[in-house]
């Protein structure tokens, strides 16, 4: 019984920065049952006026209020850069466990201070990483860690990101505000990595200015290195341009393998191409991972042709095929599914603290320790 009413106790949500991803994040966050809006502090955009008429929230004048109100238990963060750390440190001494939007802070040492904090109190103190709660990253993991196609070799992530709404005078373009685009943008795709082979360590990292432009700083990239002598080396590329019209907004990442490749699209992956030679052991195992897939012979491979051999190793493959994955999703509808996850499950830990979370407080500081080091190394 006792369980039971701590899992029915109602979550009072309070935010600061109700912009458009605002109203979409918190538009997911309240179908976790037993869950309320209760506030929006130092916002008159019209996004804040509309959601608190939609959800019979309070319009507060100050953060102040907001993490003093006593219905309000988790201090919802999205607003720029500069102002997670100050903003995350009232709500936590106030009592108030926090989720913010990416990246955690400025550097590691605001965001190192930030989960001390939190850890003294038992409060949550989360970053909005939300791509390890997308099924392809776990698939993905799967055929990683299984060896479905062999060891991994190589990877990037290119993200061809459109600028349009970012305008000259936009707090993205000002490092003092944002941090650069590797700690601003970076963090999603270093955790992306991080979770799937472990922490890196950054081997290079270049950042190119904007001609004419007033010192903006529009292309950055990196090269993060996995893994050790024991498990082998990978070298992953990670390039991010902010430079396209939107219509052409893209992303695309590669990881190579010994027997194959997958490409996978979108920012957040929703869309899948895999390139193998393939067994039939293979073959079975890879539409069991991706089930619903399209799967296209390239070709057979037969007798006169075996074994194949790459990196002086000898093995067999009857086929070499192509899997197509996830082209009728609809990937706005799979965001709102991400964002659902993550809070829903931060929203357990609230009520039954020590439950296992994909996003922890360690996730945030580690790749902003990642993306601060990129920038680091981009400037020297």
């Amino acid at each position: 019984m006792e369980a039971t009413a701590q899992n029915e106790r109602e979550i009072g949500i309070g935010v600061i920065g109700m912009g458009g991803f605002g109203l979409f994040a918190v538009q997911q966050f309240v179908q976790t049952p037993h869950t309320k809006l209760v506030a929006i502090a130092g916002s008159k955009r019209e996004e804040a006026i509309r959601t608190a008429k939609r959800f019979g929230a309070e319009q507060l004048g100050s953060l102040e209020e907001l993490v003093n109100h006593p219905d309000v238990d988790v201090v919802y963060i999205a607003t720029p850069p500069f102002l997670h750390y100050e903003q995350a440190m009232l709500a936590l001494h106030a009592g108030k466990h926090v989720i913010c939007e990416k990246p955690l802070a400025m550097n590691p040492e605001q965001g190192a201070e930030m989960l001390a904090l939190a850890k003294e109190k038992g409060l949550l103190m989360v970053t909005n990483l939300m791509q390890r709660y997308n099924p392809m990253f776990a698939r993905i993991k799967h055929l990683i860690d299984k060896k479905l196609l062999g060891d991994f070799l190589h990877g990037y992530f290119e993200n061809y990101a459109g600028d349009e709404g970012l305008l000259p005078d936009h707090w993205f373009w000002d490092r003092t505000k944002s941090g650069g685009i590797f700690i601003e943008h970076g963090v999603h795709f270093f955790d992306m990595f991080a979770g799937w082979f472990g922490n890196g360590i950054v081997k290079a990292a270049q950042v190119i200015k904007r001609p004419n432009s007033n010192d903006i700083e529009d292309q950055v990239q990196a090269v993060v290195e996995y893994g050790d002598d024991e498990t082998g080396r990978k070298l992953v590329n990670f390039y991010h341009g902010f430079t396209q019209t939107g219509r052409m907004d893209r992303q695309e990442m590669r990881l190579v393998f010994e027997r194959g490749d997958v490409t996978l699209f979108e920012w957040v992956p929703t869309r899948m191409i895999l390139r193998c030679v393939a067994d039939e052991e293979t073959s079975r195992a890879l539409m069991d991972l991706f089930p619903g897939a399209q799967l296209n012979v390239t070709a057979n491979i037969s007798g006169k042709d075996l074994p194949l051999h790459g990196r002086h190793k000898a093995f067999d493959a009857y086929q070499q095929i192509e899997i197509r994955f996830g082209f009728g999703d609809e990937k706005q509808h799979l965001y709102g599914e991400l964002l659902r996850l993550m809070f829903r499950e931060q929203a357990s830990t609230i009520k039954f603290p020590g439950t296992h979370r994909l996003i922890t407080e360690e996730n945030g500081l580690h790749s902003l320790q990642t993306a601060t080091i990129a920038d680091q190394i981009a400037r020297q």
